[in-house]
């Protein structure tokens, strides 16, 4: 049996892309008969991230995670992220020759920079020397591959994402949980600095402006923007509902890797207004299921013409089924004879 150990620093409460990728693959993984076990935050006492408390940091010794990590047998580790679990996890793979891969979800560089006056060239130093350490480094796209082996990175593999096209599908407009002027412009997920949110509620646009998430810019932004209507946080049932609310989903982003939630209103039947940027560029192109401009108040008009059977067609391209495929295949490509010298002892 292949045993896949996945250290992450990001995980529940926290509500966000990275945990719910790694949700998804983890139940994927288990039909493909893989044992998977993780080692998180969960496991030990932890504090708030300074400017982040939402984020909690796993005040964890290298022994207690080494203990965590040798109590699962792995036949192989992925550390997901680049936090105090991952930094521990990365030192005892290097200790024990064991080959391991990573993922790098986050512009950590770009959000730091966003709340500390740190340059970022300094970040990716430090962050090209945690990745290139393991024998292969996961992205989603091909335009974060193309951009990370420019700064150096290397050993680069493909793992998209996936999306549950039976919660997040096309519902009825008699259905709508928002009882709002049209048409209705939302965006979903964490309300922080690094989303650029700002750029979407400073538009001149007809209808509604809805804001589904929370995070720590939700309460001032509430108060600087009134008209807007911020949901909170919604889930399971209710958050695929409020998509599907929706008339146009805009996401105003500069700086996420991939963007889960793109695939979720796509699959909801909603299209998309973007900037033309990583994540939106890899998911849309030149589909015609959303529109992509440095003019965002035009991609968001023009994103109201277009055809909500296309998105939701657009988006049952992807499937968690084939994301944990291709997270499984770079496991063994990365560390092949380990995993064959495993299944042939068993």
């Amino acid at each position: 049996m292949t045993r896949i150990t996945i250290v992450t620093d990001a995980w529940h409460p926290q509500v966000n892309g990275v945990v719910r990728s790694i949700e998804r693959t983890n139940e994927e993984l288990a039909k493909m008969g893989a044992l998977v076990s993780m080692v998180t935050p969960q496991a030990f006492r932890t504090i708030p991230c300074p400017t982040y408390p939402e984020i909690r940091l796993a005040m964890a010794t290298y022994r207690t995670v080494a203990k965590e990590i040798e109590r699962s047998q792995p036949s192989y580790v992925h550390i997901a992220t680049e936090g105090p679990l991952g930094v521990k996890a990365r030192k005892w793979c290097m200790s024990n020759r064991m080959p391991y891969t990573t993922s790098y979800h986050t512009r950590f560089p770009e959000y730091v920079s966003a709340r500390i006056p740190v340059p970022e060239r300094w970040l990716y130093a430090l962050v090209r020397r945690f990745h290139n350490a393991g024998a292969g480094c996961m992205v989603a796209t091909d335009t974060l591959a193309k951009e990370l082996s420019a700064r150096g990175f290397k050993n680069l593999m493909r793992w998209s994402r996936g999306i549950d096209a039976d919660l997040f599908r096309p519902r009825p407009f008699a259905e709508s949980v928002l009882d709002l002027p049209r048409p209705i412009f939302m965006n979903v997920g964490r309300v922080s600095v690094e989303k650029n949110i700002e750029a979407f509620l400073d538009l001149d646009l007809p209808g509604s402006k809805v804001v589904v998430g929370d995070g720590p810019q939700r309460d001032s932004l509430q108060k600087r923007y009134p008209a807007v209507h911020f949901t909170g946080a919604k889930f399971g049932q209710e958050l695929a509902r409020h998509y599907a609310s929706a008339d146009v989903f805009v996401f105003p982003s500069r700086t996420d890797t991939f963007g889960n939630v793109i695939l979720e209103a796509l699959a909801s039947g909603v299209p998309v207004a973007a900037y033309p940027v990583m994540g939106p560029l890899d998911i849309i192109g030149q589909a015609p299921v959303g529109s992509l401009d440095e003019d965002l108040r035009a991609a968001c008009l023009k994103a109201l013409t277009m055809s909500r059977e296309a998105a939701r067609e657009h988006a049952l391209r992807y499937s968690w089924a084939n994301s944990a495929l291709q997270f499984l295949t770079n496991v063994r490509i990365a560390n092949g004879e380990r995993l064959a010298e495993s299944s042939a002892a068993e």
